[in-house]
């Protein structure tokens, strides 16, 4: 069984007691920062002086240093900027300044698992991985909630690295929902899984597949948008809420015969190979090593694929009918 941590577990002075860098200030940087800032921790935010988002971080009130300065300055470094990135930032501007008795702490597990960071020995490697997107982590946490976390524990130097983590994941939020103890392996391996077979890669190819089958039979592309991508949040909100089985309760007789009878024409037994070949290139550091070289070119297949599947029909065909929906807000892709 699991071990659960909540509010009750965690000590919120302990990192009231200390001084938090966050390096990076994207999706998940922005909030955590500033829930930290608003639980009273004592924080500062690092990014290079190019960087676009120091503006933004001192118009929400917050203090900026280069991350060598955040660093320096810090007893608690929290990493927040992409994978592929991350490693050189911490040789160049981290690892110098970490002092005996810090806390070094992640909130994805990649570059420690896959040991393109090794940190000294005599600080606490922790992990507060918070299961959604940054603003998530921030609303939840104006609206008095929060957003259930992961942590993990790499290295205990101090003998308090899980209450330090804790008392982290207090602060923004996390132990409101509930923080589930894992492995920086654990929560590495499982998380690329799934991201690559249901989360990212398989939704998005089983999205534009039925819809470009739709299409080529014939059938209006405005309609296929709706049946193949539209409705899909409808299907995933019932999901989230309870489940496979309050899934198939909600929907139609229909529908949840039609699951059973094709659901598995679709996902066949080839399809499960290949999700196990996915999960072995995933643990022997295999994906990790593709990724971390393709980004030393300068992510050129990312780059070609990100724009040839922004030229996708189903991308067009949804623009036009989400400017037409008076309910969203529309958000395009810089």
């Amino acid at each position: 069984m699991a071990t659960i941590y909540y509010d009750s577990d965690c000590n919120p002075d302990l990192i009231k007691n200390k001084k938090v860098a966050i390096i990076g200030y994207g999706s998940q940087g922005h909030a955590h920062a500033l829930n930290l800032k608003e639980s009273g921790v004592e924080v500062v935010v690092g990014l290079r002086p190019e960087s676009s988002s120091a503006h933004e971080a001192r118009e929400s009130g917050l203090e900026v240093r280069t991350p060598a300065e955040a660093a320096e300055w810090a007893d608690v470094v929290m990493m927040l900027v992409p994978d592929q990135v991350m490693a050189d930032i911490y040789s160049e501007s981290v690892e110098p300044f970490l002092d005996k008795g810090d806390t070094l702490m992640f909130a994805h597990g990649f570059n420690i698992h896959f040991a393109a960071i090794t940190p000294p020995e005599d600080v606490d490697v922790s992990m507060i991985a918070p299961k959604g997107p940054g603003h998530l982590v921030r609303r939840t946490y104006q609206e008095g909630s929060g957003v259930p976390c992961l942590i993990a524990i790499h290295q205990d130097a101090s003998g308090e690295a899980r209450e330090t983590a804790l008392s982290y994941a207090h602060a923004i939020g996390g132990s409101r929902a509930g923080v589930l103890e894992t492995t920086f392996k654990e929560e590495t391996e499982t998380d690329l899984f799934g991201e690559q077979v249901i989360l990212c890669g398989g939704v998005a190819e089983l999205i534009k597949a039925s819809f470009e089958t739709l299409v080529e039979a014939g059938y209006q592309p405005e309609s296929a948008y709706f049946e193949t991508l539209h409705e899909l949040k409808l299907i995933v909100d019932l999901l989230f809420e309870g489940g496979l089985s309050w899934m198939r309760y909600s929907v139609s007789d229909t529908a949840e015969y039609g699951d059973y009878t094709r659901g598995a024409r679709i996902v066949t037994d080839e399809t499960r190979a290949s999700m196990k070949k996915v999960l072995e290139e995933i643990q022997s550091g295999a994906f990790a090593n593709e990724w971390l070289a393709q980004a030393r070119e300068g992510a050129p297949f990312l780059k070609e694929q990100r724009e040839a599947n922004r030229r996708h029909q189903i991308e067009s065909v949804g623009r036009e009918l989400r400017d037409m929906m008076p309910f969203l807000e529309p958000k395009s892709a810089p």
